[in-house]
């Protein structure tokens, strides 16, 4: 029996400030329409992540920025075509370069919230633990209070 086959991507947790950077999907995406995440996609074949990531958000936002660390990896099953596919990512926490964003999309939103603030648009499960990987390294003002 075949072995599925196997994407590879990259998330950027962007922050700014100890705010995190949400894009709110397009209605017309076929995966998780209008729901909010971090920028992430699918590497090139060859492409090293750390390159990838940043790819990913010039493209999704069109925001240039730095790699900081790898936070961490996320894996989740797909269909495609009628087959299961097996997504294996690696997240990255990345200081923006430059912070006008462009979207592709005129559906598409974009925030910058504090981890706390999650809660006040829809993010699913998998983009709220892509954030808390990054957790340790943001800082939020309640923290300080």
């Amino acid at each position: 029996m075949d072995s599925p086959p196997e994407n590879r991507l990259a998330a950027a947790v962007v922050t700014l400030g100890g705010r995190v950077l949400l894009v709110r999907r397009s209605e017309t995406e076929r995966f998780l329409p209008r729901v909010w995440g971090v920028p992430c996609g699918k590497l090139e074949p060859g492409e090293r992540p750390e390159d990838g990531v940043l790819r990913e958000l010039k493209e999704e936002t069109g925001l240039l920025g730095a790699v900081v660390r790898k936070v961490g990896e996320s894996s989740f099953v797909s269909r495609y075509r009628g087959r299961e596919v097996k997504n294996r990512q690696d997240n990255f926490l990345v200081y923006p370069l430059t912070t006008d964003i462009a979207l592709p999309l005129a559906d598409q939103a974009a925030a910058w919230l504090w981890p706390h603030e999650l809660d006040t648009v829809e993010v699913d499960d998998y983009n709220r633990e892509i954030v808390a990987q990054a957790g340790p390294y943001l800082r939020d003002p309640r923290d300080h209070a």
